[in-house]
C-alpha cells in the first residue's frame, strides 16, 4: 500500500482494520460533501418538505460510515489481520512490526505472533526467564528489543534459529550473570546491547558459535569477573567494550576469541594481570588496557596472545612488572606504552623483551633510583636512551617525582644490590634476593671456618 497507516481501530470483535488516507477516500468525502450542500440548498430554495433534507443526511451518513470502516487503496483492496496473530497485550502495527510494551506479559508469546514479524518490541513486561528456543518460528526477525523486563535468567540457546537477527537489545534488567551458551549460535548481528544490567560475571562459552558481530556493549554493569573461556567460540567482532570496575580476569579469559576489531578494558581494579590472561586471543586490530590499576603484571601475562596490530597500555598504575615478554611468535606490530606509573621496575633488564615492530614508550613515570638501570637497559628504550629519558619521568625518589628522567645523572646512581649479585653469579640465576645472597655468604664462610 502506497500511503502510510495513520491509526488502528477495531471494525468488529474479531479483526483490526487499518484506516488510511488515500486519494479515493478523499475524493469520496469531497463528493459526499458537495451532494449534501446541493440537497440542502434545493430544500431551502423550494421550501419543500424536509424529507429531501433528511434523505441527504441519510445518504451522507451511510457514505461516511463506509469511508471510516473500509480501507481504500488505489485498487480498492481491504486488508485485515486476524486476532490470533496479535495477542491482546500487543499492538500489531503491521504483520512485520509488533509492539508488546507494558502489557504485563509473564511469558514470551512467540507462538501467537505472525511468523512474518521483523521488528518485535517486548519491553517492561514481567517474564523472568528467556527459555531456550524462545523465539522459534520467528525466522525473519531482524530487530528484537527486550529492555526493562524482569529478566533474571537467559537459558542456553535462547535465540537459536534467528538467523536474520541484526539488532538485539537487553538493557535495564536485573540480569545477574550471563549463562553458558546464552548467546550461542548468533550470526551476523550488528548490535548486541547488554548495558545497564546487573551482570556480575560471564560464564565460559556464553557466546560459543556466535560470529560476525559489530558491537557487543557491556558498559554500566557491575561486572567483577571475566571467567576462563568466557568468549570462547566468538569470532569476527568489531568492538567488544567492557564496563569499568573489573576486579579479576581469570586465566584464558579470552581463549578462543578471534578476529576482533577493538578490545577495550578500562577503569579496572585488578590485584594483578595474571599469567596467561590473553592466551588464545588472536587476530586483534587494537587492544586497549587503560586508566586502570593493574597491580602486578605477572610473568606470562601476554603469553599466547597472537597477531595483534596495536597493543595499547595507557595511563595505568602498575605496582610491579615481573616480566614483560612479547616475542616474535606473538606477531605484535606496535606496542604503545604511554602515561603509565610504574612503582617498581623489573628485577632485571632482561625481564623486558619486546620483539615487536614498533615500541613507543613515552610520558611514563619510572623509579629513578637504582632500579632505573633495569629500565634504561631494557627493550623499552630501543637504543636511544637520551630521547627516552627526555620523554619519560621519575616517580621516585620523592625529590625527583614528576621531573624528567634526564635531570638525574644515572652514572652516579649505583645498581641495586640484587642485580649486582645476579650479574656476578651469571645471567642464568634470576631474582636472587638479599636474604638468599646472605645465606650463601654465610654458608661459604662457615665451610672455610671449619676446614
Amino acid at each position: 500500500m502506497s500511503s502510510s497507516v495513520i491509526r488502528t481501530i477495531p471494525c468488529n470483535s474479531d479483526r483490526f482494520v487499518p484506516v488510511q488516507r488515500t486519494r479515493s477516500c478523499a475524493l469520496m468525502c469531497a463528493y459526499v460533501h458537495e451532494q449534501w450542500r446541493i440537497k440542502a440548498f434545493e430544500a431551502l430554495q423550494s421550501q419543500r418538505n424536509a424529507i429531501i433534507l433528511l434523505q441527504g443526511i441519510y445518504i451522507y451518513y451511510l457514505l461516511c460510515i463506509a469511508a471510516v470502516n473500509l480501507t481504500y487503496t488505489p485498487d480498492l483492496e481491504i486488508t485485515t489481520t486476524k486476532s490470533r496473530d496479535c495477542p491482546l497485550e500487543c499492538i500489531c502495527l503491521s504483520r512485520k512490526q509488533v509492539l508488546c510494551n507494558t502489557g504485563g506479559l509473564e511469558d514470551i508469546p512467540a507462538q501467537q505472533l505472525p511468523d512474518s514479524v521483523e521488528e518485535l518490541s517486548l519491553t517492561k513486561n514481567n517474564f523472568p526467564v528467556i527459555k531456550g528456543d524462545a523465539f522459534a518460528g520467528l525466522r525473519v526477525l531482524r530487530k528484537l528489543t527486550l529492555d526493562g523486563n524482569n529478566i533474571s535468567s537467559i537459558r542456553p540457546f535462547a535465540f537459536r534459529g534467528l538467523n536474520r537477527l541484526r539488532e538485539l537489545s537487553i538493557q535495564h534488567t536485573p540480569l545477574p550473570y550471563i549463562e553458558k551458551f546464552s548467546f550461542a549460535a548468533l550470526q551476523n548481528v550488528s548490535v548486541l546491547l547488554l548495558a545497564n544490567n546487573k551482570i556480575r560475571y560471564v560464564e565460559g562459552y556464553s557466546f560459543a558459535g556466535t560470529s560476525n558481530v559489530n558491537v557487543i556493549l557491556l558498559s554500566n554493569n557491575p561486572l567483577l569477573t571475566i571467567r576462563s573461556h568466557a568468549f570462547a567460540g566468538l569470532t569476527n567482532v568489531n568492538n567488544l567494550i567492557f564496563p569499568s570496575g573489573i576486579r579479576t580476569i581469570e586465566q584464558d579469559a579470552f581463549d578462543g576469541l578471534q578476529h576482533v576489531g577493538q578490545l577495550k578494558l578500562s577503569y579496572m581494579d585488578l590485584f594483578g594481570l595474571q599469567a596467561y590472561t590473553f592466551r588464545g586471543l588472536s587476530h586483534v586490530h587494537s587492544i586497549y588496557i587503560q586508566e586502570s590499576d593493574l597491580g602486578v603484571v605477572q610473568r606470562n601475562a601476554f603469553t599466547g596472545l597472537l597477531h595483534v596490530g596495536r597493543l595499547n597500555v595507557l595511563n595505568n598504575k602498575i605496582d610491579l612488572i615481573e616480566r614483560l615478554y612479547l616475542r616474535h611468535e606473538n606477531y605484535i606490530e606496535v606496542l604503545r606504552f604511554h602515561g603509565n606509573h610504574v612503582l617498581e621496575a623489573p628485577r632485571h633488564a632482561k625481564d623486558v623483551v619486546l620483539k615487536v615492530d614498533t615500541v613507543s614508550a613515552i610520558d611514563n613515570h619510572f623509579p629513578c633510583d637504582c632500579q632505573a638501570h633495569n629500565i634504561l637497559e631494557s627493550d623499552f628504550v630501543r637504543g636511544n636512551s637520551v630521547e627516552f629519558q627526555r620523554r619519560n619521568y621519575c616517580i621516585s625518589p620523592f625529590e625527583y617525582n614528576g621531573k624528567p628522567m634526564n635531570v638525574v645523572d644515572f652514572d652516579l646512581v649505583a645498581r641495586c644490590h640484587d642485580n649486582v649479585i645476579q650479574d656476578n653469579l651469571g645471567s642464568g640465576v634470576v631474582g636472587m634476593s638479599r636474604f638468599s645472597a646472605l645465606l650463601l655468604i654465610v654458608f661459604l664462610f662457615s665451610t672455610n671456618f671449619f676446614r
